[in-house]
């Protein structure tokens, strides 16, 4: 596998009509992973709760907001975790109980782990902390001393701080098996997404390190100085600055200096990190993709940004406020199939909103190059537009390209002249919809329904390590379309089980792997489950006080 590269990883981890990516097939309830981490053995520090949120509208989640000139303190930091990372509530029966997070999570297992270096900030020391969800704190894994500090706070250009995203795939292949590091990959651009919002609503911006390899990330997070429980180790993924919103872009480092990666590696760790099962299933596709996927040290190439769009945007019309939808953030299971209607209006926002444009939340982190992954679209119950299939250009420079490799009977009519939205085909693609996102009834029953075709083959060929990259995309299409939904008063759903081959070729007509689909998301009304009881986010640790 290792000399036939990532493609095979990807070929190998594909749903088809006749069979399914390779999983146990069942449920392993003896083996189910913890869903908290804990460093054992660090000093805790306890984070308060936001008395109240940032006052922001929807649309200000996505437009720089400025940074009051205020330090970076204990309380902000602890305000964007809480709004990014944190849980979001507790759902319980009469059987079971278990906890929601402002970040979606394929299966709610939430593989994705966050790590937070603070050089300077009000009310914290200086050092390499883990954000613990459950406790909402802090655990202190390293101090940092004044004279690497002070380097961090320079390399920052004053204000600010960076957090660091890993993943524990074991989280994820325990329910997926083999197709679980796909997942594992879009749950860190949901996260990413996630903090570049909530630290816009306090003024600042995530940055992303693109340059880092990923043994310097090791290096940074302390990570070859761990002994892991077997099988529970955090892969590192990314790391990003966080920044104050007038700092201008070319002045944001996207590396770190080897001097201070030394410095930092030679620190003194501690905490143990808690075993997660008692026992495991080994999938040796996973651990043969992340290494495929190894990041060399690169330098950075300039991000590609679309021009702006010159449309109307509607997100505000129902007067929420920005943090409220991402306090409400769900993934549906059922929806209402009447009631899930959006105007047009409204569905243009949405799309407006994945378009990756300067200055604009979240893609201003500028992981990549430039957008790779574009929106095929069933048009279900939008009014004022026909049913049928449309396509969404997120990058223009891939247009040509598409509209030559898909069915020659497209009509790829625009539909707005401000918006890259084109009409394929035409009628009630509803069963088509639900067949090809393995049957399942909420892609058809929605208001529109969708899947994320990536560039894939010329874009990965020779820097396999770009492969996450494109599943980092689509997550953060994913977060912005589960707050639109929101917004909107409706909700979404990410869906991860597709037939692959259907969509790419099947649907859309591309034949070869120049593009593939790699998330799949749908937008509805929702039924409620009312047997199920909701609790605040943290009613446990009010309880243990």
């Amino acid at each position: 596998m290792e000399k036939l590269g990532i493609t095979h990883y990807h070929e190998l981890t594909k749903h088809h009509f006749d069979h399914y990516a390779r999983s146990l097939g069942y449920m392993d309830w003896e083996t189910q992973p913890i869903p908290f981490r804990f460093y054992e053995n660090t000093n805790r520090v306890a984070l308060s709760l936001l008395k109240q949120d940032p006052k922001a509208t929807v649309s200000e989640l996505f437009t720089r907001r400025v940074f009051d000139k205020r330090r970076i303190g204990l309380e902000v930091i602890s305000g964007i975790l809480e709004l990014s990372m944190g849980l979001s509530a507790w759902k319980s029966t009469a059987q079971s109980r278990w906890s929601l997070r402002m970040n979606p999570s394929s299966g709610n297992l939430h593989p994705t782990e966050t790590h937070v270096l603070i050089p300077n900030a009000d009310g914290l020391s200086s050092g390499m902390y883990h954000y613990n969800p459950f406790l909402h704190a802090l655990e202190l894994r390293a101090t940092f001393p004044d004279e690497l500090s002070e380097k961090l706070y320079k390399l920052l250009g004053g204000e600010g701080c960076y957090i660091a995203f890993t993943s524990i795939f074991w989280r994820e292949s325990w329910k997926y098996g083999e197709r679980a590091y796909r997942y594992c990959n879009h749950d860190v651009g949901h996260a990413v997404a996630a903090v570049s919002f909530a630290a816009n609503l306090f003024g600042l911006r995530l940055a992303a390190l693109c340059e880092l390899s990923t043994d310097q990330q090791k290096n940074v997070l302390g990570f070859d100085k761990i002994t892991w429980p077997e099988m529970d180790e955090e892969h590192p993924d990314l790391i990003c600055s966080i920044v104050p919103n007038q700092v201008p872009r070319d002045a944001i480092n996207k590396g770190i200096p080897h001097d201070i990666i030394s410095a930092i590696s030679e620190l003194d760790f501690v905490g143990d990190p808690n075993p997660l099962s008692a026992s495991h299933h080994r999938w040796e596709a996973i651990d043969r993709a992340a290494k495929l996927a190894h990041k060399p040290h690169i330098v950075a190439d300039n991000f590609s940004y679309q021009r702006p769009l010159k449309i109307a945007f509607h997100d505000d019309a129902m007067g929420f406020s920005g943090a409220a939808v991402i306090r409400k953030r769900r993934s549906a299971v059922d929806f209402h199939q009447k009631k899930s209607v959006i105007e047009k209006r409204e569905f243009f926002t949405c799309l407006a909103r994945t378009v990756a444009v300067e200055n604009t939340a979240p893609f201003d982190v500028e992981i990549g190059t430039s957008s790779q992954v574009h929106l095929l679209i069933f048009v279900h119950n939008v009014r004022g537009l026909s049913q049928g299939l449309y396509f969404l250009c997120r990058n223009q420079d891939h247009f040509e390209e598409i509209r030559r490799l898909s069915k020659k009977d497209f009509s790829w009519e625009e539909k707005d002249g401000n918006l890259p939205l084109y009409g394929l085909a035409y009628g009630d693609l509803r069963k088509e919809a639900e067949i090809i996102s393995c049957h399942q009834a909420i892609a058809g029953e929605s208001a529109f329904s969708l899947g994320m075709i990536a560039r894939f083959a010329p874009h990965i060929t020779s820097n396999e390590y770009r492969y996450p990259e494109l599943f980092w995309e689509a997550g953060m299409i994913g977060q912005i379309l589960y707050l639109e939904a929101e917004a909107h008063g409706l909700r979404g759903t990410g869906i991860g089980c597709f037939f692959d081959d259907p969509v790419h070729s099947g649907i859309l007509g591309v034949e070869n792997v120049a593009y593939q689909s790699l998330y799949h998301f749908t937008v509805g009304y929702p039924l409620e489950d009312t047997r199920l009881q909701t609790l605040a986010p943290y009613e446990h640790l009010a309880h243990k006080k």
